[in-house]
């Protein structure tokens, strides 16, 4: 599948601040990023530096006055995917050392304040099995509903008040399966079928010795995403960071299929 992708942001920042900025789809052997262009105003200072785990770019801006972004591109998916429910389990012992991370509590998945939980839900399954239940379970359990969280809420959170939005679903989905000893990552995304239209945000789990998609939503799909970048949790891979007061005009995401 091909995506075609539009983000415009409108920003000011009254005082110089600096900017940490990542919006670009990655380009990475999963995905072909066919065309690209980024507009940034001039700035005092502009760097690329690689996102984490070295997957997409992030920019840095030192910047004051009134910051506009527009960002196009059109992608080609080309990432494997599975019936996740068929996928076996790594066993901790023999996980690549770069997965070891996301086995590991973060600032907003909580994994091992969810380990009886686990267990008492999800005992009885293994590997892509519990993974797809897990999932299974967030969707049922859990309303979507912008602007039903904020930038503090996190996995216990959602489970507590059963509401949040794609960030939330992410959060709880990969806090379920550290706590099984599964490691789990925060991608963020364009998506095609993402309603209200906006950077969307996934799991990803690692079974099989492979990196799978895992969106608890249900409004996109492995085949219909285009990576940005990925992390711990949010705070790895916010779509703009910044360090100084920054007021927000305007902000436009269109993801269309190609």
């Amino acid at each position: 599948m091909k995506i075609k992708i539009r983000t415009e942001l409108d920003y000011d920042c009254p005082n110089p601040t600096d900017l940490l900025l990542q919006i670009e789809a990655a380009i990475i052997p999963e995905q072909r990023v066919l065309a690209a262009h980024i507009d940034l105003p001039q700035a005092q200072h502009f760097a690329r530096v690689p996102g984490h785990d070295a997957i997409g770019d992030r920019i840095w801006l030192r910047f004051q006055g009134n910051l506009k972004v527009v960002y196009t591109g059109e992608v080609e998916i080309d990432r494997l995917d599975a019936d996740i429910s068929q996928l076996a389990a790594v066993p901790p012992h023999f996980l690549p050392g770069e997965t070891v991370q996301y086995l590991l509590p973060s600032r907003y998945c909580p994994s091992d304040h969810f380990l009886m939980l686990v267990e008492a839900e999800f005992g009885h399954l293994a590997g892509g099995a519990r993974i797809a239940a897990m999932r299974d379970w967030i969707y049922q359990h859990v309303v979507y509903a912008s602007g039903s969280s904020n930038a503090f809420t996190g996995a216990m959170e959602t489970f507590v008040d059963r509401h949040g939005v794609c960030r939330d679903f992410a959060h709880l989905m990969i806090t379920m399966a550290r706590a099984s000893a599964i490691p789990a990552r925060f991608a963020s995304v364009y998506g095609i079928g993402v309603e209200p239209q906006d950077f969307h945000a996934v799991a990803e789990v690692f079974l099989d010795n492979v990196w799978y998609v895992v969106d608890a939503t249900g409004m996109s799909s492995s085949g219909r995403i285009a990576k940005i970048g990925i992390g711990r949790d949010a705070a790895d891979v916010s779509f703009l960071t910044s360090y100084g007061t920054v007021i927000m005009n305007s902000q436009i995401v269109e993801v269309t299929e190609a």
